[in-house]
């Protein structure tokens, strides 16, 4: 299950050398800002995994001042590819259309640093829209993550590179690869959902709408659960993240 912690009066030795991995296909319009907010938040490096983009991803993202490397296309293919090249101790798999904030790497590295009982774990987010149904969106995520330890990518999962790489990284499915790392990484040991927040796009729930997108999303994931294979459920997904 995932604790929620919040890092604040931690004062570590040692800071930990983060590496912020974001997958990324024709996302021009949102990599720039992206890579920008990890890099204020104070992380070591940035690596920008391009899945073949038609657009100025990948100069937008070199601009920014990100390692760019190119990949097949697939979330889980693409955030492997990442962390094989990355140098740092702690992954932070970051999606294109979301933001760390300025507190974000100073937590991570007081959670992890000299505390060896946490794997990994997640954010809270703020979802960059106002309403009260965006307000109990933010809050019933949260209580996923505390109650069943399922972090979706959204989240901004971390993980220690030790223990990704016991975990054999993220497996090759074309969708739901966080939700099942996310498992396997809870079975490994303790996780944490930091109190400390990302700015999340509200792109896909504007789209679809906030009711209907969280009944697919569960519809999805019971499907999974009885054994529907990932690839055939991704059919069902808005493309927006």
């Amino acid at each position: 299950m995932g604790d929620r912690l919040s890092s604040v009066g931690r004062s570590p030795d040692v800071l930990c050398y983060v590496s912020v991995i974001i997958p990324a296909l024709n996302e021009e319009a949102q990599i720039a800002e992206c890579v920008g907010s990890a890099v204020a938040a104070g992380c070591d490096e940035v690596i920008v995994v391009d899945g073949g983009s038609q657009d100025e991803t990948v100069s937008r993202a070199q601009a920014s001042g990100a390692k760019v490397i190119v990949s097949n296309a697939g979330r889980a293919v693409q955030q492997n590819a990442g962390a094989a090249v990355a140098s740092g101790e702690v992954f932070l798999f970051l999606h294109a259309d979301c933001r760390l904030l300025p507190n974000s790497i100073p937590a991570i590295r007081q959670v992890i640093d000299g505390d060896t009982q946490y794997v990994g774990g997640c954010f809270r987010q703020s979802i960059d829209a106002s309403g009260f149904g965006m307000f109990l969106l933010e809050r019933g995520n949260a209580l996923r993550v505390r109650l069943l330890g399922w972090i979706y990518g959204d989240q901004a999962l971390f993980v220690r590179r030790d223990c990704f790489e016991q975990l054999g990284g993220f497996q090759e499915v074309g969708f739901l690869e966080d939700l099942e790392f996310s498992r396997r990484l809870n079975r490994l040991g303790r996780t944490v959902q930091l109190t400390e927040q990302i700015k999340v796009s509200a792109r896909r729930w504007n789209r679809v709408g906030i009711v209907r997108q969280t009944l697919r999303n569960w519809s999805i994931i019971a499907a999974w659960f009885c054994g529907a294979a990932p690839d055939r459920l991704k059919r069902f997904y808005p493309n927006e993240r």
